[in-house]
């Protein structure tokens, strides 16, 4: 009995997770996980918690106890990096983060003695690179994906790098950060337990803003200045890492640095760089045969095989890039020696989310999930949440705007969207980039 009861402890968090346009898909290996982070107790707590952030009130309402005893259980869960905890006004307010990018990371962040990191890194990895379920709904369902990659400054031409806006530049999401934490690399962390693990630094992944200070405040992360998180940054560009962050123009969450074989977003690129599971910088590898002497390097450079030189290389042999799938990184134009390799500005801009509630919108409207973010809780929505999902709603090309009335079913929607004109520039009409 207590194992039917634990099964579907864990069952209803996995429910709850999939409640987010980031879920988990439900497998053995998923609850395996669950139980090694979760008590069967706070696996059931958890499973009541409403998507959007909430106060410890609100938790002690939801799970029917006082409100110390819910701060009590919220404050051991932010401790071990499974919620974020956010000081608004002298108050408190929690938000289970998804697993990806969240507390699957923040439980590699830091070595601990309470987890058996060893069985937590081979069951990620089962589960995440083996499975694969997990990985390929995370990076390929819809066209707005949670993550991008940021171009390499040093990379731009001088011409180009003056048009470069500053959500483009890793350099300007370190400056304008509120808070900076310096956690372990997660994916570096799981290849090393499973002895898979390159060579490139572990104690190099950033967080920013509302996420860092959660972090650093309970040990997962370091707190980290911009001045050492700026010689970090350069000390991954130098060692050819790829810098992965958040898919939003404003308070950018993470920036990770990162390599082709242990980390997950350039392996999905890999595997499904088709389907354009990571959004590219607004550049692309071009390259000038004239210059070009096929020695190879950037070929080897490229974090995901997206050049190669024909016959192997050699004398008379020139680079190509494969555009469908280039990242726009800049990483293989470090290690062109001779000048034969240039970042030249996409045909199609890519659009990226302003925010973390657009972002979020659109990736629900395109996974069919945007009743369940709005059905949270006590009530159907409150009147701010309704009021920011339709602003992002009424901002969206037709298509998306279609899709949006059709899961919601609301007639004050369609009623707003009958009189509003389509938009010229939707907040969601990314390019495939």
């Amino acid at each position: 009995m207590a194992h039917a009861t634990a099964r579907s402890a864990y069952q209803a968090l996995t429910e709850r997770l999939n409640r987010f346009p980031q879920g988990a898909p439900p497998s053995e290996l998923l609850h395996r996980i669950l139980a090694l982070l979760f008590t069967e107790e706070e696996a059931a707590l958890v499973a009541q918690l409403p998507i959007r952030p909430f106060t410890a009130a609100r938790a002690a309402r939801a799970w029917g106890v006082e409100p110390a005893r819910a701060a009590a259980v919220l404050e051991s869960l932010a401790s071990r990096g499974l919620l974020l905890d956010i000081e608004q006004g002298g108050e408190s307010t929690y938000v289970l983060p998804p697993p990806m990018a969240g507390f699957f990371e923040f439980s590699m962040m830091r070595v601990s003695a309470r987890l058996d990191q060893k069985l937590l890194a081979e069951l990620f990895y089962q589960y995440l690179n083996v499975e694969e379920d997990f990985i390929r709904q995370l990076f390929t369902d819809g066209e707005t994906q949670l993550g991008r990659v940021f171009v390499q400054e040093r990379a731009l031409p001088d011409d180009v790098a003056l048009h470069v806006l500053d959500y483009e530049r890793a350099s300007a999401v370190i400056s304008g950060a509120t808070a900076i934490g310096v956690g372990t690399c997660y994916c570096r962390h799981k290849m090393e337990h499973l002895g898979r693990a390159c060579d490139a630094p572990l104690e190099i992944c950033m967080t920013f803003n509302n996420t860092a200070a959660s972090l650093v405040k309970h040990g997962v992360a370091r707190r980290a200045d911009a001045a050492e998180a700026t010689d970090l940054l350069q000390e991954a560009v130098d060692r050819g890492l790829v810098q992965f962050g958040e898919n939003v123009q404003r308070s950018v969450n993470f920036i990770c640095h990162c390599c082709g074989c242990c980390c997950e977003a350039l392996l999905a690129q890999q595997r499904f760089g088709a389907l354009h599971p990571v959004h590219t910088t607004n550049f692309i590898a071009a390259v000038d045969a004239a210059a070009c002497t096929g020695c190879g390097r950037c070929a080897a450079r490229c974090p995901i095989g997206a050049i190669a030189l024909p016959d192997g290389g050699g004398q008379g042999a020139v680079a190509a890039v494969d555009e469908s799938v280039c990242l726009g990184c800049g990483v293989c134009v470090a290690a062109c020696a001779n000048g034969g390799l240039a970042l030249a500005p996409r045909a199609r801009r890519v659009i990226t989310p302003v925010d973390s509630t657009r972002r979020v919108v659109l990736m629900a409207i395109e996974r069919g999930k945007l009743a369940e973010l709005l059905a949270d809780g006590e009530a159907m929505v409150s009147h701010r949440a309704m009021a920011a999902v339709l602003g992002v709603v009424l901002e969206l090309p037709p298509v998306k705007r279609a899709l949006a009335s059709r899961q919601l079913r609301s007639r004050y929607l369609d009623a707003l969207l009958a009189r509003r004109p389509a938009a010229a520039h939707g907040a969601g009409s990314a390019g495939p980039g």
